[in-house]
């Protein structure tokens, strides 16, 4: 799965520099603007651009590009077809469009879960799952300035089976489900979770009622990933983590039926791959 993957990569992740685009302030000078990246489905785009510039996509201001020009854009699993990326500032602007390449995404059939973790129907549970969302989404809203993405990723385990692909579709215990927005990669419980990107720790938390053990590291400008099922938690609320660095340890709590890491990547709430990053670098160069 894996190879195939790279293959619909290697198409779409050529940098390319951009004068200012069409439009753009007539007194300003021509933006620079570097992207490079996965332009598909799940996929994201790195960029490079005046330090500062506000990032739009699609005509919304999203981001803004940190004091080394750097910036991250994710494509959630479902999106469109095109998408515009403009760097702008009050001297000018610099926009791409973006050909976002679809992906077929599997279907996978998951048995012999608890009900509960399928349909629960407990009033009490119910609240607890209501809880744990508003802190999830606390976690999911961490928005630290820095640009800690700008040197890819690892991979989080050093040996693995990827035992269930990155946005199939899920059915549990016979019912349609949501999309799986994780990878599963399998591996004995116990062994070491590790940072694949430096961050800080939005959220980490034990004995979710869906996850089990949970931590939520921000890359920076909103790019988080999670890291779900966790036997063990070895890193606190706010903890700044270095590339490489244990989070923690697999294990198959929460709705889980064997142990594995469900490694998941949030974009401002737009659900991409995060194998995708792995290898990638940012654009490098002058701006």
């Amino acid at each position: 799965m894996i190879p195939s993957r790279r293959a619909v990569i290697g198409g779409l992740g050529a940098s390319v520099a951009l004068p200012a685009a069409a439009g753009a302030v007539p007194q300003g000078r021509a933006l620079s603007l570097t992207l490079n990246g996965a332009w598909r489905q799940g996929g994201y785009a790195f960029g490079r651009t005046t330090p500062g510039a506000m990032i739009l996509v699609d005509g919304e201001a999203l981001t803004v590009a940190s004091s080394s020009g750097l910036f991250v854009v994710g494509f959630d699993r479902d999106a469109g077809p095109r998408a515009e990326i403009e760097a702008r500032t009050g001297a000018g602007s610099a926009r791409q469009a973006l050909d976002i390449a679809p992906y077929a995404f599997p279907s996978t059939r998951i048995d012999g879960l608890p009900p509960a973790t399928v349909e629960p129907s407990d009033p009490a549970l119910l609240d607890r799952i209501r809880q744990e969302a508003a802190l999830k989404a606390e976690g999911f809203a961490s928005r630290a300035e820095t640009d800690d993405f700008r040197d890819g990723f690892i991979w989080p385990l050093e040996t693995y089976r990827v035992s269930s692909a990155w946005g199939a579709q899920r059915v549990l215990n016979g019912t349609p489900a949501r999309p799986h927005y994780g990878i599963d990669l399998a591996a004995p419980a116990g062994t070491t979770i590790r940072a694949p990107a430096d961050g800080r720790v939005a959220f980490v938390r034990p004995n979710m009622h869906f996850e089990g053990g949970l931590t939520l590291i921000d890359h920076g400008q909103g790019l988080i990933t999670a890291y779900l099922h966790q036997s063990r938690l070895d890193v606190l609320l706010g903890q700044t983590v270095q590339r490489g660095q244990a989070l923690g340890q697999v294990g198959m709590t929460g709705r889980a039926t064997g142990p594995h890491l469900c490694w998941r990547m949030k974009w401002r709430d737009r659900n991409m791959d995060p194998s995708l990053m792995v290898g990638v670098q940012a654009p490098r160069g002058p701006i």
